[in-house]
């Protein structure tokens, strides 16, 4: 009697033992699923707010493709316009605004191939994940003319006479020597058909905070640096007597912060 009682007790005991065993091993499973992620794309877009650009810095795409748990490469395009530190608008006595001594607007288009490595992993629905990314390209500088309207009326014989011959021209300081007779700003598109480019490249290094709430969204902001130089300096300045290469730099670094959101799959 008392050898069954033993006996049962071992088996009762064996098999809690093993139960114990199974649950703990499944939660360990379940564990480890949860860390790996749930995606192999990721597409996303965001604006660009840099220390070259105005207000707005420009847009950005960027599609993803998952290496393995801590590894990703992605490749993006991205359009900014780049304004000369120097730059300020003032106003006419024609009541218009000019940016004083611009010749050329400049626009940049960088497409660029990276790779993007996983820091901290936030969880699955909520929490916030560090990237870390590096990714180079080439820059194409599109340079566009920056036109202005210029009094050209004869007032030899009459000053106060009203204006009867006003032209859109691009901005040249050998040319436009009377500020006075600067009306205002032509419309933005004024010089498009007179554009030309000019070829760079880029390299830059950020870091990416991310937080998303469900498994197949995606948003957060990026904050890096940039350096991007050009064959030649853009002529954005323009002053008379000054050389165009002293007044602007081929060489461009710059700081920026892309606020993205995106969908994942």
């Amino acid at each position: 009697m008392r050898t069954s009682l033993v006996f049962g007790s071992s088996l009762l005991l064996a098999l809690l033992g093993g139960g114990t065993t199974a649950q703990a091993q499944q939660a360990q499973t379940s564990a480890s699923s949860n860390d790996e992620p749930s995606y192999r794309k990721e597409f996303t877009y965001g604006i660009n707010f840099n220390t070259r650009g105005g207000l707005i810095g420009g847009a950005s795409v960027r599609s993803t493709r998952l290496l393995n748990q801590d590894w990703l490469r992605f490749w993006s395009i991205e359009a900014v316009e780049i304004k000369h530190p120097k730059e300020q608008k003032v106003g006419t006595q024609y009541g218009g605004t000019i940016v004083y001594g611009k010749s050329n607007y400049m626009f940049a288009l960088r497409p660029s191939v990276g790779i993007q490595r996983v820091i901290f992993r936030k969880a699955p629905d909520s929490g916030v994940q560090v990237n870390g990314l590096l990714s180079g390209g080439p820059s194409i500088g599109l340079v566009m003319p920056y036109y202005i309207s210029y009094d050209y009326s004869d007032r030899t014989t009459n000053p106060t006479a009203p204006a009867t011959d006003i032209r859109n021209e691009q901005y040249d300081p050998m040319i436009h020597r009377n500020e006075g007779a600067i009306v205002d700003r032509a419309p933005l598109f004024s010089g498009v058909g007179e554009t030309k480019a000019l070829i760079g490249a880029h390299i830059r290094g950020a870091l990416s905070f991310e937080y998303g709430r469900y498994r197949d969204a995606v948003a957060g902001v990026e904050v890096g640096a940039l350096i991007e130089a050009y064959s030649k300096a853009p002529p954005i300045i323009r002053v008379a007597g000054v050389s165009d290469e002293s007044l602007n730099d081929r060489f461009l670094p710059s700081v920026y912060l892309t606020v993205y959101l995106g969908s994942r799959n």
